[in-house]
């Protein structure tokens, strides 16, 4: 192989790395999920943590521990889970900020909030 031949060779290779740097990068740094994910607990009848605040296109998901059923509901009928028994989860994505009040139809005097924040590079409206 001739020097010429050899010099275009490790000059793709290092493209090609550089282009597999690049797309791994993308992939595991934040701040480009197109839907990061949040959780809340329930257990001990709370919702753990009570109030929670995400950037919008958020997945929110509330998973049962307690060993009794609970159900989640938005004051303002946004969103309302299935009964969920324990080990059982609930998601919901927020794409428009604002504040969610929610509370456990089973059991009212359980409550939480979600508040929503307009996602970094949205303008402003």
């Amino acid at each position: 192989m001739s020097l010429r031949n050899t010099l275009a060779s490790a000059a793709i290779a290092a493209a090609l790395g550089a282009t597999t740097a690049l797309l791994l990068a993308a992939a595991v740094l934040p701040g480009r999920a197109q839907s990061p994910a949040s959780a809340v607990s329930i257990d001990n009848f709370t919702f753990n943590p009570q109030k929670l605040t995400v950037k919008a296109g958020t997945t929110v998901t509330w998973t049962n521990k307690d060993d009794i059923p609970h159900a989640i509901a938005a004051v303002a009928k946004q969103f309302k889970s299935k009964v969920l028994d324990t080990d059982n989860s609930f998601s919901f994505t927020f794409t428009t900020p604002g504040s969610y009040d929610y509370f456990c139809s089973l059991h009212p005097h359980m409550t939480g909030t979600i508040v929503v924040e307009a996602a970094a590079g949205d303008a402003a409206r």
